[in-house]
């Protein structure tokens, strides 16, 4: 390979973005020097366990990715905006959406909600921690590994064109030569492990770490999505797994799983990458779905309507989740009475689906709605996934969908239900938390010129789309004529677009200026919480999260305890408290790991054998590793219960 195809050149958006990368890497560099912060770094942010500190790490990756994708989404809708553009050309176009909507649902909307449910899982069930602190870790340096990996494709070798659903034989060596589908099978491969490890890690936290008192069916809402969440993982992910191995094998040693020569069969793939995907929908739905419940209920003031059922509705869509993926290709010809079956599962995932509505607008009826920041964007989901979600019944019909498939109606029904359900709750719960992350909250004025501008926006961008698909226009096109009459409806699709970019660089300026002006949080219950994350004894809790692990006796628990008149953090004699070691080795394996993926995207084999034997050595160091943490002693726990205190 010549280093000019090594290297991507002669592309002006390419050499700005290299250019712009390099500058931000000497700037990075500089600023850690010159203020002496690389120790800093290391011993409190790379190697920490700190599930706290790795979930603000998550949710920090997760804003950067979605400044990258939603920089996709922009040269898409600027090539869409009038007929005839030439601003992509068509491969460039095909990468461009490619890259977009793997890197929107793997690395921005997983690790935005993975991060909140790091920060907040352990506090909301009184753990100190979660089960396996070092797998945590591990976890995160494989995702970040993945997404690392993933991400350099479109400066190194060329990023994957087959979209994010890489279908064979379009993601075959034939028709898709070169590393970039390589890039998309060994990043997707190597995050994915990350995320299965932390789908275990918060199943075994949840059913083993809960305080003492605290049942099943006392869970915060926020806790039980996560947990049917993990379980929808744990389940899922090994599909995709396998699948990502058999069609590395296809490209890289010439097997035949998904092309047709010696038996192989395409429809192999698409049927194994859906029962994988669509489950994937709800992996990054449900958890957003708990995130609502605890904004509404915090600031409706009100214990959640219907807590029984909501827990209930939410078991039934995980196991329907898995038995509706042959509706992502009715037109695939699998006959009348397999979609007929898949139809019909599909349309009742609407049911349990409606119950969650009514148990929020239950909720807030009769309560004394506080509309700040969180509770807006709460609000705002319900009417926009509403639509969304009407637009999926229809897609639900197999008769109609035909007429549906792959138009832009399909595009615009996906980004409401995923924008409004998953990109509003991350927002939701990152101002909603933010306090317990970073001591202060976002300011409010600010925010809701974010909440406004996106919201608007996204309505203007992505509304028009339907009719634009029920007028014929199919997606993954990057160029459309005069003669089509789609200008308009693109054109105002493009603003709406643009519209929300601007209110992330809104979002990104309030966190310069919160950062600034703020008033610091002197205690650790910013919005008069009802849980347990709100009960720690500072705004920031300490490492090791509560002094003394309060007992739950009811829903709600803190609610319970401020009305009950019971201060958690008043406690008479202290305890030493068992903590886990910071950990070096996950990081190291995952350097490893970044060596076996690259020599494997690129073919070349000795690369892959040294990361391989790397992985193996680090896993043979742990095997070895006898540590077993460390006691904070009381006099130190007693002095950081003192500050806490005076800070007040």
């Amino acid at each position: 390979m010549k280093w000019d195809e090594f290297i991507i050149t002669g592309d002006p958006l390419i050499l700005g973005a290299q250019i712009s990368i390099l500058i931000s890497a000497i700037g990075a560099v500089f600023v850690l020097t010159y203020f002496k912060k690389w120790k800093w770094l290391w011993d409190e942010w790379i190697t920490s366990v700190d599930h706290k500190k790795l979930g603000i790490m998550y949710i920090l990756i997760a804003i950067l990715m979605f400044f990258r994708g939603g920089i996709d989404a922009l040269m898409m809708r600027t090539q869409l905006a009038a007929p005839n553009m030439t601003f992509l050309d068509s491969l460039h176009y095909n990468e461009i959406f490619t890259t977009h909507g793997t890197i929107m649902i793997i690395f921005m909307a997983m690790p935005f909600l993975i991060g909140l449910m790091n920060v907040v899982i352990p506090l909301q069930i009184g753990a100190r921690d979660v089960a396996f602190p070092f797998l945590n870790n591990l976890s995160f340096w494989t995702f970040v590994i993945g997404m690392g990996l993933f991400n350099i494709s479109f400066i190194i070798g060329g990023s994957p064109s087959a979209g994010w659903t890489s279908y064979m034989p379009l993601a075959s060596n034939e028709l898709n030569p070169g590393p970039g589908q390589n890039y998309y099978l060994l990043g997707l491969q190597i995050s994915g492990i990350g995320t299965l490890a932390t789908g275990i890690n918060m199943m075994v936290t949840i059913f083993k770490m809960r305080a003492k008192g605290m049942k099943l069916m006392m869970m915060p809402m926020f806790t039980w999505t996560t947990l049917i969440t993990s379980m929808i993982i744990v389940l899922a992910f090994p599909v995709l797994t396998i699948a990502l191995a058999e069609m590395t094998f296809d490209r890289l040693f010439g097997t035949h799983f998904f092309n047709l020569t010696n038996g192989g069969m395409p429809m192999l793939w698409a049927n194994l990458f859906w029962i994988w995907g669509h489950p994937e929908v709800y992996i990054v739905a449900l958890p957003a779905f708990g995130i609502f419940s605890e904004i509404i209920t915090t600031f409706s003031k009100k214990r959640l309507f219907g807590y029984n059922a909501m827990v209930y509705s939410i078991v039934a869509i995980s196991v329907l989740s898995f038995l509706v993926w042959v509706h992502h290709f009715f037109t695939m010809g699998s006959g009348a009475v397999v979609n007929s079956f898949f139809s019909i599962t599909t349309m009742a995932i609407s049911i349990p689906t409606g119950v969650k509505i009514f148990n929020w607008l239950l909720t807030m009826h009769k309560g004394r709605i506080t509309f700040s920041t969180p509770m807006l964007w709460s609000v705002a989901f319900i009417p926009n996934f509403v639509i969304g979600g009407v637009t999926g019944v229809m897609l639900a019909m197999a008769a109609a969908d035909y007429q549906y498939h792959n138009t832009y109606f399909l595009v615009s029904h996906f980004h409401y239900v995923l924008i409004a359900a998953t990109v509003f709750a991350c927002f939701a719960g990152f101002i909603y938390w933010y306090p317990k992350m970073f001591g202060y909250k976002l300011n409010e004025r600010i925010g809701k010129w974010f909440f406004w501008i996106f919201v608007a926006g996204f309505n203007i961008c992505f509304f028009p789309q339907y009719f634009l698909g029920l007028d014929g226009m199919p997606r993954r096109i990057h160029i459309y004529g005069v003669e089509d009459g789609w200008f308009a409806l693109n054109f105002i699709s493009t603003v709406g677009a643009f519209i929300m970019g601007l209110a992330f660089i809104i979002l990104v300026y309030n966190i310069y200026y919160s950062f600034r002006y703020s008033p610091r949080e002197t205690t650790g219950d910013a919005w008069g919480g009802r849980t347990l994350e709100w009960a720690t004894s500072s705004a920031i809790p300490p490492h090791y999260n509560f002094a003394k692990v309060p007992e739950v006796t009811a829903m709600d628990p803190y609610w319970d305890m401020k009305e009950k008149g019971i201060d958690p953090n008043k406690i008479d004699k202290y305890e030493k408290i068992h903590m886990p070691s910071n950990t070096a080795v996950p990081f190291v394996m995952g350097c490893f790991m970044f060596l076996a993926g690259f020599g494997l995207v690129f073919e070349w084999f000795w690369m892959g054998i040294v990361g391989a034997i790397g992985i193996f050595a680090c896993m043979a160091y742990r095997s070895f590793d006898y540590n077993d943490g460390y006691y904070v002693s009381v006099e130190e726990i007693e002095e950081t219960e003192k500050r806490a205190r005076e800070a007040k």
